[in-house]
C-alpha cells in the first residue's frame, strides 16, 4: 500500500493473452489493482491522462506506436508517474533509449513472477530495479558513449515512421496522429530527406535496424 492505497497500474501490452496473464498476477495482490490496459502506445498516452495509474509496466514492441516514443511522452506530460519497462529482449539500443528517458525499472519478460511484484513495489519506494542482465549490459554501456542512432528525427517523425513503415496510407496516418494529410506528407518528406532514404523499403529497413518495428510486425 501507498499512504494506505493500493498501488494503480496501467498495463501496456500488445498480447492479450500476455496482458491477462499479468493482470491475474498483479491482482492477486492486495497491494496492487489494474485500473486499465493499452495495446498499443497511442492508447497508453491517452489512458495516463484518463486513469492516472502511479505505475506503467511498459512493453517495447507495441504497434502504432512503439513503447519507447509512448514512454517519451507519458514522462514528458507526467514526470512523477512511474514506468516499469516488460519486454521480450534487452538488446543495447532499447537499453540505451529506455534508461535516457529516466525510466524507473527494466525488466525481461522470462522473469520470475515475483520479480515483477518485488519490481513495482520497489519503484514505488523510490529505487529503481533491473533484471541482472539489463544491469550488466548498463554497465557496459556506461562505460562508451551512447549512440545517437534516430536521433536526426523528431518524436512526431518517428511516430509518422513507424506507422508508414507498418504499411499506412497516408490518410490512415493522419487519422491516427490527428493532422492533416498535407502535414503527414510534409513529415514524410522530411524524414526521406534527413535519412537520406526515398522509398518505404528503405524506411522499413532502417526502422527495423533502429528498433522502431520489429521484423513481422509490419501490416
Amino acid at each position: 500500500m501507498i499512504n494506505g492505497k493500493r498501488i494503480t497500474i496501467l498495463l501496456v501490452e500488445d498480447h492479450h493473452i500476455v496482458r491477462q496473464g499479468l493482470k491475474t498476477l498483479l491482482e492477486t495482490e492486495a497491494d496492487m489493482t489494474v485500473v486499465g490496459e493499452a495495446e498499443n502506445g497511442f492508447e497508453a498516452i491517452t489512458m495516463c491522462e484518463e486513469l492516472g495509474p502511479m505505475i506503467v509496466v511498459m512493453d517495447i514492441a507495441l504497434p502504432k506506436l512503439n513503447g519507447i516514443e509512448a514512454s517519451r511522452k507519458i514522462l514528458k506530460d507526467h514526470p512523477a508517474m512511474k514506468m516499469l519497462v516488460l519486454s521480450a529482449y534487452a538488446d543495447d539500443r532499447d537499453i540505451e533509449k529506455m534508461t535516457s528517458l529516466g525510466v524507473n525499472g527494466f525488466l525481461i519478460k522470462q522473469c520470475a513472477p515475483d520479480m515483477l511484484i518485488e519490481a513495482i513495489r520497489e519503484i514505488m519506494k523510490g529505487n529503481t530495479f533491473f533484471s541482472s542482465s539489463v544491469s550488466e549490459r548498463l554497465v557496459q554501456l556506461n562505460k562508451r558513449p551512447l549512440r545517437s542512432e534516430g536521433a536526426l528525427l523528431s518524436a512526431r517523425e518517428l511516430q509518422v515512421l513507424q506507422l508508414i513503415t507498418e504499411g499506412r496510407a497516408n490518410k490512415e496516418v493522419a487519422f491516427e496522429l490527428e493532422i492533416s494529410i498535407k502535414t503527414v506528407e510534409k513529415h514524410r518528406q522530411s524524414i526521406m530527406k534527413k535519412l537520406s532514404i526515398h522509398d518505404v523499403a528503405g524506411l522499413t529497413r532502417y526502422a527495423i535496424a533502429e528498433g522502431i518495428i520489429e521484423t513481422g510486425r509490419k501490416k
